[in-house]
């Protein structure tokens, strides 16, 4: 599955945002869930449940041999350690960025592929950072305290310098761990979450994108696929490949159908614990605006790329994220717009607040939160444009303009105390950030200008010229003149003048003559006061309202909910399986024959050249992907595809076409997860890519 991306982010923030996965929906996240459903905690996993259903019992050893083996990327994907000397399985498009930052013009590493022939040619990937989840403790009660003793102004800010203690708390050290605290069922519980980090991830290999993104997008979120949309990073600690004795051994064989198997990964954001105000809100207001804005984006975008070859490389990671997230809001978009979709979710609601009302000691303690977010959610209908425009989306594309913001806001939020800041800019968080803003990526002043321009410009477009906020913004300039000139005069690009603003704090960056920092000076206070006017009159609010829904979730379901997904560590299980749907039956597998026969000599079904070379030594009865119920989301691209005896099977690296709703609830009949299978990765190594000394690592303890 790709990763989505909304159309104003940061470049090198795209794999991180959230994906949303139906079209139709059986059952609904807020009553107990239905057979291989759900994004399960590990702390929390239904091994019984999976043992009544499948025979076998995840037992505490083996849950913590997958906790040890999961890997969660920051360049928001999923992966798993696969060898003792930290080899680790991904997706090909969430190290496509790093192949791009690795890139010249005369090595173009996306489109001909990335392969070390030993260790010494593994690459560094600029700004990755690979984390392993070490242990889990329940902090709600701290949290939760820090919650009601604030006033209703303050619910965020108090919650917020809570959970910033505690992250500081838990990892005094921050070389090797990195502490988060999550919120989990809305607000109803909070849990501090350890990982061990390891900031030196390097690049081992990478196809051609033409075979890892086989079919592009007309394939795209659909089935039968054919991709080898796999990558291999590997953990480096104190100079020299990580020692990880805890990790899957691979399988050789493809599994069977109707097989268990288990997928274990990072899935991003869902929204299936959220009320029906909420949802509207999503079908009516946020997804309309931004896919109007995607699309004129991408026109753009593929403008640009069609100017020559240069242009064209340069633009292939940002038009893939755009046209990736384009087609997924579009399905999510048709779900919301489906009556009878939404007739089921209204009903859930409705049969959630009339249990609670039933229950008189209940709902004198919970009162009538979905009332209080309804209201809260008006409010924001009369400030969405400008948080969104100002803040939330603020730069577009512009990798420019988010190393500006990031340095201008360090340089104010540093000389505060840890929890008095905000949240990204906490102790815990900041190693991190500097490694994103500090490590060497190349820019690329094209795409900068159609970033800059496309921001300036839809935000004068939708807030209106006359707005103080766009008068402020872009002055008596054009959106077109105001981007040339930040692009052309900015130095932010050359890593050593970011160093240097970063190191020189809040004086450094008073005394820069940089325009785009003087820019972002200008400017960000209005950011930031939409920003503070958005927690205090609806993040506040509908935190507040969440937790009383949650309390009341519990309280009449009990512990037999999942929480909506949060980027950290989930399993769910599920079965080998095809679908039927309006009397067309699927088949859960493809195989290399497949692939072959359904190669053209035109894009996007060209094969690499080494592929077609490559045709004779390969077996056509090969499994190459397959579909399976596993339940899913964005954040999932790169998990493994695990069997009942611990053995990575495959990757997951996309949801078929019934599953682009699924942020919302899970259909066992439809919603169906691809991955591309272990067995076809390794023949590739093997006889496409001759690369033995990989593919001799990967099977040196398998079975």
């Amino acid at each position: 599955m790709k990763n989505s991306t909304p159309g104003f982010s940061r470049r090198f923030s795209f794999a991180r945002q959230r994906r949303h996965l139906t079209f139709t929906l059986a059952l609904l996240a807020s009553a107990p869930v239905a057979a291989d459903e759900g994004m399960w905690t590990l702390d929390h996993f239904p091994s019984a449940q999976v043992g009544a259903e499948y025979g076998f019992v995840p037992d505490a050893s083996w849950l913590d041999r997958i906790r040890a083996s999961a890997v969660r990327l920051t360049s928001g994907c999923s992966a798993s350690i696969v060898s003792k000397d930290g080899l680790v399985l991904t997706n090909h498009h969430c190290v496509a960025d790093c192949a791009q930052a690795l890139s010249t013009p005369k090595h173009n590493f996306v489109a001909d592929g990335f392969a070390a022939r030993s260790r010494r040619e593994e690459r560094l990937c600029p700004g990755m950072q690979a984390e392993v989840l070490g242990q889990i403790s329940d902090v709600t009660d701290e949290v939760l305290g820090a919650i009601k003793a604030a006033g209703t102004q303050d619910v965020i800010k108090a919650r917020d310098s809570a959970m910033v203690a505690i992250e500081d708390r838990g990892c005094r050290d921050g070389s090797q761990a990195r502490c988060q605290v999550v919120s989990l069922y809305g607000g109803g519980q909070y849990k501090l979450y350890k990982y061990r980090k390891y900031a030196d991830v390097r690049l081992v290999f990478a196809p051609e994108i033409s075979i890892a993104f086989f079919g592009g997008d007309p394939d795209n979120f659909n089935f039968p696929r054919y991709c080898l949309d796999s990558a291999f990073v590997r953990l480096y600690d104190g100079g020299r490949p990580a020692s990880t004795p805890a990790h899957l051994t691979w399988r050789k064989t493809a599994p069977a159908a109707g097989e268990l198997v288990f997928v274990a990964g990072n899935p991003g954001s869902t929204s299936r614990l959220e009320t029906i105000a909420q949802t509207q809100m999503d079908r009516d207001w946020t997804i309309p605006v931004r896919q109007l804005v995607r699309s004129e984006l991408r026109g753009r975008l593929l403008d640009y790329a069609d100017r020559g070859a240069e242009q064209k490389r340069t633009a292939t990671f940002v038009l893939f994220a755009v046209e990736n997230s384009f087609k997924a809001f579009y399905g999510i978009e048709r779900a919301l717009l489906d009556p009878d979709f939404f007739a089921r979710k209204v009903r859930e609601e409705q049969e959630l607040r009339a249990k609670v009302s039933a229950n008189a000691e209940l709902a004198s303690a919970v009162g009538d939160p979905w009332a209080d977010i309804s209201a809260a959610i008006e409010r924001y209908q009369a400030l969405f444009l400008s948080h969104d425009f100002l803040e939330v989306r603020a730069g577009s594309v512009s990798q420019l303009y988010g190393y500006a913001r990031t340095l201008v806001r360090a340089a104010a939020e540093r000389k505060k105390p840890s929890a008095e800041r905000l949240p990204e800019y906490s102790d815990s968080k900041l190693e991190l950030l500097e490694k994103e803003l500090l490590d060497a990526q190349p820019v690329y002043p094209g795409i900068e200008r159609i970033g800059l321009t496309m921001w300036l410009s839809k935000t004068r477009e939708y807030l209106t010229v006359d707005n103080p906020l766009v008068t402020h913004l872009l002055g008596q300039q054009s959106p077109e003149a105001l981007a040339n000139q930040l692009v052309a005069g900015t130095r932010l690009a050359d890593p050593k003048v970011r160093d240097a603003l970063w190191r020189g704090g809040e004086s450094a960056i008073e005394a820069s003559s940089d325009p785009l920092i003087r820019f972002v000076r200008l400017t960000d206070a209005d950011a930031r006061a939409l920003r503070l006017r958005y927690q205090q009159q609806i993040e506040g609010p509908i935190t507040n309202a969440a937790e009383r829904i949650a309390r009341a979730r519990f309280g009449i379901y009990g512990d037999s909910v999942y929480p909506d997904a949060t980027f950290t560590l989930r399993l769910s299980y599920g079965r080998v399986d095809g679908w039927t749907y309006q009397g067309n039956t699927v088949a859960p597998f493809t195989d290399f024959g497949g692939l072959y026969a359904r190669a053209t000599a035109a894009e996007p079904f060209r094969l690499p050249k080494r592929w077609l070379d490559a045709k004779s030594r390969l077996d056509p009865a090969v499994a190459l992907n397959v579909s399976t119920s596993n339940d899913i989301i964005g954040g999932n691209s790169g998990s493994p595809l695990i069997d009942a005896q611990g053995r990575v099977a495959g990757a997951i690296f996309d949801g078929n076409i019934h599953s682009l709703g699924g942020d919302y609830g899970y259909d066992p009949r439809l919603n169906r997860s691809i991955a591309v299978l272990t067995c076809a990765i390794g023949a590739a190594l093997r006889h496409v890519y001759a690369v033995p000394a990989l593919a001799d690592e990967l099977e040196a303890d398998s079975n």
